[in-house]
């Protein structure tokens, strides 16, 4: 596990809180690094990476998995797109492990794993529907949707294959820092999900910085 020094995040170009349930949707260049932080624990931050020069190029969770043959993302992960392509490369984590196998939540997921009545609860792909939407000049459409890092969400894989959906291992001001590999399109939603007890049904913030 590799620390950065504060006197770096003291000298970021930016920084943003994104609340509960917004998204955030920024370009980092080659060259910049990322950090998320967990400001009050136990939070998830689905995350979304393209190229950002090609759209059509974007993370993969099976390249990325298959070129590190684990089905966890920590320090020294490097995140690789739909070509084969190194993206971005965790340089620091201090939570620990973080999900790719999970998805997102959605409309569809919530009447499935909850009941009907929760059907039209805020998702995270709604978040990023709504992102596509209000920033056209990406073009972004559903279809570019796919494959997305749930960072500081525990899912355990049983025995048997099976993926669970337990209690964080995060805890408040846990970060994860990634550096970036080519141009980048990040698009994160802060997860609003109220039905999952990972989070103690109480979604909290989130902060990016860049440097």
């Amino acid at each position: 596990m590799i620390r950065t020094s504060s006197r770096l995040i003291d000298q970021a170009s930016y920084r943003q809180p994104i609340a509960a349930g917004d998204y955030w949707l920024q370009r980092i260049e080659a060259g910049q690094t990322l950090r998320i932080i967990d400001c009050e624990g136990n939070q998830a931050a689905d995350t979304l990476f393209f190229n950002a020069d090609d759209t059509a190029e974007r993370y993969s969770m099976t390249d990325t998995l298959r070129g590190q043959k684990n089905v966890f993302l920590t320090a020294g992960t490097v995140l690789r797109s739909n070509d084969d392509r190194p993206m971005l490369e965790i340089i620091a984590d201090t939570c620990g492990r973080h999900d790719t196998l999970g998805g997102a939540c959605a409309t569809e997921s919530n009447t499935v794993r909850y009941s009907l009545e929760k059907r039209h609860m805020h998702a995270c792909r709604d978040s990023w529907m709504l992102a596509v939407a209000e920033h056209p000049q990406y073009g972004l459409t559903k279809r570019d949707i796919t494959h997305n890092i749930n960072f500081f969400m525990n899912v355990p894989v049983t025995a048997e294959g099976g993926l669970t959906f337990e209690d964080g291992v995060s805890a408040a001001g846990k970060y994860v820092e990634m550096v970036a590999k080519m141009n980048i399109l990040v698009l994160i939603s802060n997860c609003p999900q109220l039905n999952n007890p990972c989070n103690g049904y109480n979604p909290t913030p989130i902060e990016v910085v860049v440097w």
